[in-house]
């Protein structure tokens, strides 16, 4: 798993357009000198409290019928039936699992998964796709989720805190 680590950009370079782009690069805040340190530290604090929680290795996830065992790369049922999972469909069931409890857009699912800045895309439906299938391995149902839920203008979210198996 790749670090999500937060950038602050501290820069003399305060034009709109310079502004404007190093947030577009990526950035999660930007600062322009001079700035105190009251400021910076206020700024450093305020960025913490959006990023998501530092990635934590998981080995297993209880789901309801079944098991998902990350080193194994796959799902086993209850039933014995076992399905694979792909790196992407791994990295986002573990992103999920990261943010458990808080709704996640697809942009920044995009961005943190997929590693692609969303503004540069005019449209994709990769996300809701990868999802699809995701549930359908998970044997989640779509119509009611008890893994992966859709929260309404927003997103998804895993549906409870991951039990460890």
């Amino acid at each position: 798993m790749r670090p999500m680590l937060p950038v602050i950009v501290l820069t003399a370079r305060g034009d709109e357009q310079d502004r404007v782009k190093g947030l577009r690069m990526g950035a999660d805040d930007y600062v322009v000198k001079p700035f105190s340190v009251k400021e910076l530290l206020a700024r450093v604090e305020a960025v913490l409290r959006r990023s998501p929680e530092r990635p934590s290795d998981v080995g297993r996830l209880a789901i309801p019928h079944g098991t998902v065992d990350f080193d194994r790369r796959e799902v086993r049922f209850d039933d014995g039936g076992r399905t694979g999972l792909s790196d992407r469909e791994l990295e986002l069931l573990r992103y999920l699992i990261q943010n458990a409890g808080r709704a996640l857009s697809r942009d920044e699912i995009l961005s943190r998964v997929w590693r692609i800045n969303p503004q540069t895309i005019v449209e994709t439906r990769t996300i809701d796709m990868h999802v699809g299938r995701l549930r359908e391995k998970l044997r989640d149902d779509p119509a009611a989720p008890r893994v992966i839920v859709t929260v309404r203008g927003k997103g998804y979210m895993l549906a409870e805190k991951p039990k460890a198996r």
